[in-house]
C-alpha cells in the first residue's frame, strides 16, 4: 500500500510527485488531457506518462476519468465515450482501476402540501444506473479493469441533499451490488464524505470492503459543539480536513483496509482543508467593514500534504 497525491496526468505532475518523495498517484483531468476522446491517436502519449511514472518509481494507482453527470442525458454520450477510452487506456498502460462519479437521474416532483419541487429518490432510478453502466463494466472486465465509483454526495453541507450523487448513500451502494453481477463495479472511498453523514468509516470498511477499489485519503472535522446547537444543516459543522487533521481514526482505517483484502494505495485528495490549501490573495479594496482574511495569499497546500504523509507513511510502512 503506497502513500500518494491525486495529480494531472502530465510529466510536470509526475515531476511534483516525486518531489514531495511519493511513490503513487491518481492520474486526474483525464477526460481534458491528452488522450481524451478530443484526442486521436493517444497511445504515444500514455506510453510517454507511463515510461515517465516508472522511471521515477511512481505507480500510478488508478484513472480519475470524469466527475460529472453521466446519467444526464445531456453529458451521457460524451460520458459513455469518454469511459471507454479511459479503460483501454488503463488496459494499455497497466492501470487496474478507473474511477469517477456515476451520477444520476434528476427528476423533480411537487409536493402537493408544500407546493415545493422536490427530487423523486434515486432508488427508483436504479434500473437506469444500471442500463447505463452495465455494458461499460462488462467492456471493462473483458480487459481485467474496475470501475471504482467516488461516492461523494455534491450536495449543500457535504450531505446528499439536492446533489447529483446516486451512489452518495451507502444504502444505494447495497441496492446496486445486490442488483448486478457485474462484480467490477466498486466505490472510490472516502473516510470524509461518510463522516460528514456521521457514518463509522471503519465499520463501513467491514461491511463493504471487497468492494473498494480505491482510496482518497480525506479526513472530516464534526464540530459538535455547533451541531449540538444548529443541527447538521449548518455551516461549519462538517470540514473536510487533511488526514491527520480531523478526526478520522487513520491506524484503524488502515487495519480495516488490510483485513479486508485492500489491493492498492492511499492518494491523498488536498484542495478541500479550510487552512492546509492555497488560498487566494485577498482583493485590495475588500467591501467596507468586511474582516480581513489571515490566510489570504498563504500558499499551504503541500504542507497539509506532507502533513498527511508522514502519518499515512508511519501505518503503511511494509504494506506493499
Amino acid at each position: 500500500m503506497r502513500i500518494g497525491i491525486l495529480e494531472r496526468g502530465e510529466i510536470q505532475g509526475l515531476e511534483r510527485v516525486k518531489k514531495l518523495g511519493f511513490s503513487s498517484m491518481e492520474w486526474v483531468g483525464f477526460a481534458d488531457g491528452p488522450c481524451g476522446i478530443a484526442t486521436g491517436e493517444w497511445k504515444p502519449y500514455a506510453e510517454r506518462l507511463a515510461a515517465g511514472a516508472r522511471d521515477r518509481d511512481i505507480r500510478i494507482s488508478a484513472i480519475a476519468v470524469l466527475y460529472a453527470n453521466p446519467l444526464d442525458p445531456k453529458q451521457s454520450e460524451y460520458a459513455r465515450a469518454t469511459f471507454y477510452r479511459a479503460i483501454e487506456v488503463a488496459e494499455a498502460i497497466g492501470v487496474k482501476t478507473v474511477a469517477g462519479f456515476p451520477g444520476a437521474v434528476i427528476e423533480m416532483e411537487i409536493n402537493e402540501r408544500g407546493g415545493n419541487p422536490v427530487y423523486k429518490p434515486f432508488e427508483k432510478h436504479l434500473p437506469q444506473l444500471l442500463e447505463f453502466w452495465e455494458p461499460i463494466a462488462r467492456f471493462a472486465a473483458e480487459r481485467g479493469i474496475r470501475i471504482a465509483f467516488e461516492h461523494c454526495p455534491q450536495g449543500a453541507y457535504h450531505l446528499p441533499v439536492m446533489g447529483y450523487n446516486m451512489l452518495a448513500q451507502p444504502a444505494m451502494w447495497e441496492r446496486l451490488f445486490n442488483s448486478t453481477r457485474c462484480e467490477n463495479l466498486g466505490i472510490e472511498w472516502d473516510a470524509s464524505h461518510l463522516m460528514c453523514q456521521l457514518i463509522d468509516p471503519v465499520e463501513n470498511i467491514r461491511r463493504f470492503g471487497s468492494r473498494i477499489f480505491h482510496v482518497h485519503a480525506k479526513d472530516a472535522f464534526i464540530n459538535h459543539d455547533l451541531l449540538k446547537v444548529y443541527g447538521i444543516c449548518h455551516p461549519g459543522v462538517a470540514d473536510h480536513r487533511m488526514p491527520g487533521l480531523g478526526q478520522a481514526n487513520w491506524p484503524e482505517i488502515v487495519h480495516a483496509l488490510i483485513r479486508v483484502g485492500y489491493d492498492s494505495d492511499l492518494n491523498i485528495e488536498g484542495w478541500h482543508d479550510p487552512v492546509f490549501r492555497d488560498h487566494e490573495t485577498q482583493e485590495a479594496q475588500a467591501e467596507p467593514g468586511s474582516t480581513p482574511d489571515k490566510l489570504a495569499g498563504r500558499k499551504l497546500e503541500d504542507a497539509g500534504i506532507l502533513i498527511a504523509k508522514r502519518l499515512l507513511e508511519n501505518l503503511t510502512t511494509g504494506t506493499e
